[in-house]
């Protein structure tokens, strides 16, 4: 049997398969001692998880989503708000986006002006999330997604984004969309999803959002 001391024993203890783990044949060792180098081991462990290389992204999927010449405008004035805007399609190509301009209101009960696209083709079952590219005037955003179960206007799920000035690209999961009452489920299943929506809600301000859906994940 090795010392408790040697270097080499406290290197094979935790390496697998090893005997070690099956019958644990420590040496006459001080308690003080064995304590020490078990926190050293589990220091060494943290350090090694900590500087190992991050997870890459889940791949983008196969999946085209509308082009921006799909999407439509939509405001508050619908049930009786005050709120006012417009877009228009800005770009060329793949590098096409939607520009979504407007004051927000929440005067008559109203507070959104959003640019929406109905879906054509339904997402495919293992969607995670969507990827989108967005800039505007650094404030808060939200994307809604509507679904075969949100049957009354006012229904629809929800996820906040913050831009800046300067293009990023975001990733949103579907998990972190919420409902926007109790009568839907919590998460939106992906083929469920029959429109996607870029809104500015909730509060008055000027809205000023550049965005393009390029993709899922």
């Amino acid at each position: 049997m090795q010392d408790c001391k040697s270097p080499a024993f406290w290197r094979g203890f935790f390496v697998w398969p090893s005997p070690r783990f099956e019958v644990a044949p420590f040496p006459a060792c001080p308690a003080p001692y064995i304590q020490a180098m078990i926190r050293k081991l589990v220091a060494a462990f943290v350090l090694t998880a900590l500087t190992l290389p991050a997870t890459a992204e889940t791949p983008m999927q196969d999946y085209t989503p509308p082009p921006p010449s799909q999407w439509e405008y939509l405001s508050d004035q619908v049930m009786g708000g005050v709120s006012t805007g417009s877009f228009r399609v800005e770009g060329q190509g793949d590098a096409a986006f939607v520009h979504l301009t407007g004051d927000v209101s929440t005067e008559n009960r109203g507070g959104f002006i959003q640019v929406r696209t109905p879906l054509t083709t339904p997402l495919p079952e293992t969607t995670s999330g969507l990827i989108l590219r967005v800039r505007g005037n650094a404030t808060r955003y939200f994307v809604h997604l509507r679904t075969s179960g949100t049957m009354l206007p006012w229904q629809y799920y929800q996820a906040g984004f913050d831009v800046t000035e300067s293009w990023q690209e975001i990733r949103i999961p579907l998990s972190a969309f919420e409902p926007s009452g109790r009568l839907l489920r919590g998460t939106p299943k992906a083929q469920s999803i029959e429109s996607v929506g870029f809104v500015a809600y909730g509060r008055d301000h000027e809205a000023d959002l550049s965005a393009r859906w390029i993709g899922i994940y």
